[in-house]
């Protein structure tokens, strides 16, 4: 971890990096820059080796090892795209590896992990979160000697990932009035705000980080890193519990803001760059151009970057992300509906409460409390979000006691 994070480390890195990592595209987006009258531009780092700019730090970290620390081999814990990028810089350089990560990261990246580290890596599944695999690693590089491999706290891994925003500076063919970073323990937003402030000082720097996991804004607020009391791993790649401790006085002295977007708002956009755009985006990688509107919307229109910081996507997901969308673009409602046990109490609801298009899309009982009523959990889905006001006053006027699950309840947290 010695040595400084400046332009002059991430030009190093970048020296190193060339014969190694892709220099991937950065691309005008047509979809949100006519929907946000601005010039917006994605950096594809969903198209990097391993598909994630993680490969750049983790390749720049471990290439550097004396032989010595290289006979002891690595150690890492990672979301799954720091994994991979460790497993090929193990592979590639005959380096014995392990890799800690938590029982929620996908199988696709799990399964990456071992096919790029093939025989030198070792994949550890232990604990439901990356703070929990990350004590573990810790643990075990204190008992075997292997060196920690750092995911975003590292200064060698904050050199790589700041290739990134070199690559920017060197790609566009105009000023970049505001790069958007995705967020999670800092790593990649030190080194690209590192490199701008040094060649683009001009450039406003703004994070996105996930509503369910906002641990930078938490140590902003806080004055230093702080460990979240709770935390949705949903945007696995960014659900950090407490961010880098090099990364945070970078971000607080160089990054202009951080914004939380919300869960559902990443989902549609990871719809969007699919639908729209042909972009296979995990949750991670759409948090930035999930929060260009926020940041055009209080800047106005510039030229804007946002980094699509990876693509190792479970296709298995995607009923999950498109839930969390719909719910979050108010066309998925939910509701406890009591019936009454008796013949055409369920027909009454159908033909006087619901209107046409409005679709039950979830119907469960949720237990029988007496002989007379029966509570059912009832999903409804909408042509228009707009339509929503009519179906709450027909269910107002309805006999049937009627209640909404709005989002952010407890009660919600079981359907997602």
């Amino acid at each position: 971890m010695s040595g400084t994070l400046n332009a002059g480390s991430i030009e190093q890195a970048a020296r190193r990096l060339a014969p190694v990592v892709r220099r991937t595209a950065l691309e005008e987006n047509q979809r949100l820059s006519e929907l946000l009258g601005s010039r917006i531009l994605l950096k594809r780092e969903d198209s990097q080796l391993c598909r994630s700019y993680k490969v750049r730090g983790a390749f720049n970290l471990v290439s550097s090892l004396t032989d010595e620390e290289q006979r002891r081999g690595v150690v890492c814990a990672s979301a799954g795209n720091h994994g991979q990028g460790v497993a090929f810089a193990c592979r590639r350089l005959g380096i014995r590896g392990r890799v800690f990560v938590p029982s929620n990261t996908p199988r696709q990246k799990r399964e990456r992990i071992t096919a790029f580290g093939g025989d030198m890596v070792e994949l550890v599944v232990v604990g439901s979160t990356y703070d929990e695999a990350s004590a573990a690693a810790h643990w075990d590089s204190e008992r075997t000697g292997a060196v920690y491999v750092h995911p975003f706290d590292d200064v060698r891994t904050m050199a790589g990932q700041g290739t990134v925003a070199r690559e920017i500076t060197q790609q566009c063919d105009t000023a970049v009035d505001t790069v958007v970073v995705p967020v999670g323990g800092g790593g990649l937003i030190s080194g690209v705000a590192v490199w701008l402030r040094a060649h683009a000082p001009r450039t406003r720097i703004v994070g996105a980080e996930p509503a369910g996991a906002a641990s930078m804004r938490a140590a902003l607020a806080h004055g230093g890193p702080v460990a979240l009391s709770e935390l949705d791993s949903f945007v696995d790649g960014a659900a950090v519990g407490k961010v880098g401790e090099r990364a945070f006085p970078l971000v607080k002295e160089l990054v202009d803001e951080v914004v939380a977007v919300d869960e559902g708002a990443v989902c549609t956009e990871m719809l969007d760059l699919y639908q729209s755009d042909g972009i296979i985006a995990e949750p991670a990688g759409a948090l930035a151009s999930a929060a260009a509107r926020q940041v055009v919307s209080d800047t106005g229109p510039g030229t804007v970057v946002c980094v699509v910081s990876g693509g190792n996507n479970d296709v298995s997901r995607y009923a999950d992300v498109v839930e969390r969308s719909l719910v979050h673009v108010g066309l998925r409602h939910y509701f406890l509906v009591t019936f009454p046990q008796q013949p055409g109490a369920l027909r009454h609801f159908l033909d006087e409460v619901l209107d046409k298009g409005e679709d039950i899309v979830a119907f469960e009982y949720v237990k029988k409390n007496n002989r007379e009523t029966g509570p059912a959990l009832v999903g409804i889905e909408l042509e228009r979000p707009q339509d929503l006001d009519s179906l709450l006053r027909r269910m107002g006027d309805s006999p049937l006691s009627i209640e909404r699950i709005a989002p952010g309840s407890p009660w919600f947290s079981f359907l997602l």
